[in-house]
């Protein structure tokens, strides 16, 4: 413990009267302990709730890849957004974003692959240069984001990069090329790291047969570390929290207590863990960081730590824009009901001529908007079906598979697994909502393949859908079955299935920032 000392006054000061001497030398004392403490320090250490950065709040993202972001304390904070420039078919209207690095800077950091601290010489100059790890890693995303800024300038229906397994094509995306392009770019450079503290079952677990499995089974293909995981955190241009909100709510909610409380202070336990024991969530302020969560309250969750809501790629189902879903820094996460270990069954239909309803929905009175659906739509017409039970006999599959639009309200929260069903039945979705981003919005293009209809519109369902021609329809169905692949949830993964798309998703993020020391 600290004691105070009593002050002694400069021998220079002991002829003076002790009035005058205590008139003069204490304000000065005083002047200089406040310019200490006030003025600038020479380091400090950032702690995971001591920076005032915030992401600026925007709205939905309407092209392939993420715009730039800016701060009003840029200069002053550790982490500098450098962001992507705008990607759809009026690229050349844009004016791309220059990165901090020059051409020749990253050519020479990415030629030569340089570890922490080694040294390069310019052949020109004499002049020896050292790259940190940042500088490295900084300098891969930034060649990776000129090479997709230089390939979104072909606004071709189909990629013209060669690949052995597919090759995107068609209106389905919002730029074919950048989008591929961006794809191979992340399978080259792309590396998680996943932290290895906390223990199951909440920590590195999840569930895998429920409405919630699109949670559990990222976790257990990203934990296997099969594809993008390093064991190197010096490696990583991402660090993934392995924590699962569904697991926490089956062990620490108690109904009618303070069960959410729990789990947000777990959450905020688990992150001052890792920000203690590494120095990345530091360094980043969590930028570089991301959880995933299927379950309604991931959202909340994450507000128990301000940097984590803030700053942090936040892998939601619960994708809704006026609960702080940040489309810019956050993911949307497709919500999947699966009862057993695969999609067999689940996938495929009959082709339009043999689908003879327009338009469907089950599902229970979970929210004010299927409240709205079925007070408007339920019993009341024979092409619009809306049920809350369905009829003895009459099985939710074949449902889907026999109808031309399936109808996807929101429940309680804004996801519903009805979008994937729809997806995988071959059947146009149409999505009921306020708020909600559709998973990966920002390569594929929903105009083309479902039907948006705003909560107000409910009553004109039907003539919104029988305003389609059955031209158009069939071009819908065509590209429902195209967009297929990217949602089907594969054991192992297979390259642009759910897995590798979701990844795509937090590499499009990690692009649209820049680390600094």
């Amino acid at each position: 413990m600290w004691c105070p000392k009593k002050l002694q006054l400069p021998s220079f000061l002991s002829s003076f009267p002790s009035t005058l001497a205590y008139l003069i030398f204490i304000p000065l004392v005083l002047v200089l302990v406040l310019a200490c403490a006030l003025g600038p320090q020479s380091s400090y250490v950032l702690s995971f709730n001591s920076s005032s950065w915030t992401w600026r709040s925007v709205g939905l993202l309407s092209s392939y890849s993420l715009r730039s972001l800016t701060s009003h304390e840029e200069k002053d904070q550790h982490l500098q957004v450098v962001g992507l420039v705008t990607f759809n078919n009026s690229f050349h209207q844009k004016q791309a974003a220059k990165d901090s690095f020059s051409k020749e800077g990253v050519e020479d950091i990415w030629k030569d692959e340089m570890n922490d601290g080694e040294e390069h010489s310019d052949e020109t100059t004499g002049i020896v240069k050292r790259y940190n790890r940042l500088e490295r890693l900084e300098a891969i995303l930034a060649k990776a984001r000129s090479s997709i800024r230089e390939a979104a300038r072909n606004r071709s229906m189909i990629s013209n990069h060669q690949d052995p397994d597919y090759v995107p094509q068609g209106p389905i995306y919002r730029n074919t090329n950048a989008f591929h392009r961006s794809y191979l770019e992340m399978e080259k450079n792309f590396k998680v790291y996943v932290y290895e503290e906390g223990e199951l079952p909440i920590f590195h677990n999840g569930p895998c047969r429920s409405i919630y499995s699109t949670e559990g089974r990222f976790i257990y293909e990203m934990e296997k570390g099969n594809m993008y995981k390093t064991k190197e955190p010096e490696e990583a241009l991402v660090y993934f929290l392995p924590f699962s909100v569904v697991v926490m709510v089956r062990y620490l909610y108690v109904s009618g207590g303070h069960g959410r409380h729990a789990i947000g202070r777990t959450v905020a336990d688990y992150i001052h863990v890792i920000s203690s024991r590494h120095s990345f969530w530091n360094t980043s302020l969590g930028a570089d960081h991301f959880m995933l969560s299927c379950h309604d309250w991931g959202p909340h969750v994450t507000s128990y730590v301000p940097h984590l809501f803030n700053n942090s790629i936040r892998v939601l189902c619960n994708a809704n824009t006026s609960e702080g879903f940040n489309p810019r820094k956050d993911v949307s996460l497709p919500e999947i009901n699966l009862k057993t270990d695969d999609t067999i069954g689940l996938i495929g239909g009959p082709s339009p001529s043999r689908r003879s309803i327009l338009a469907f929905f089950a599902g229970g009175l979970h929210g004010a908007i299927r409240n709205k659906l079925m007070q408007q739509w339920k019993g009341k017409d024979k092409d619009v079906l809306v049920y809350e039970e369905l009829p003895p006999g009459k099985s939710y599959e074949s449902m889907l598979k026999n109808s031309k639009f399936c109808l996807c309200p929101s429940g309680y929260e804004v996801a519903s697994p009805r979008v994937v069903e729809a997806i995988y039945a071959e059947c146009v979705p149409v999505l009921i909502s306020d708020g909600y981003v559709p998973p990966f919005s920002d390569v594929l293009n929903w105009h083309a393949f479902s039907v948006k209809v705003a909560v107000k519109d409910i009553p004109n369902i039907k003539k919104i859908l029988m305003s389609i021609s059955q031209t158009q329809y069939l071009r819908m169905h065509r590209r429902v079955k195209e967009v297929q692949r990217h949602f089907v949830m594969n054991g192992p993964p297979k390259r642009f299935d759910l897995f590798h798309m979701i990844v795509h998703s937090i590499w499009l993020r990690r692009l649209n920032i820049r680390v600094q020391d």
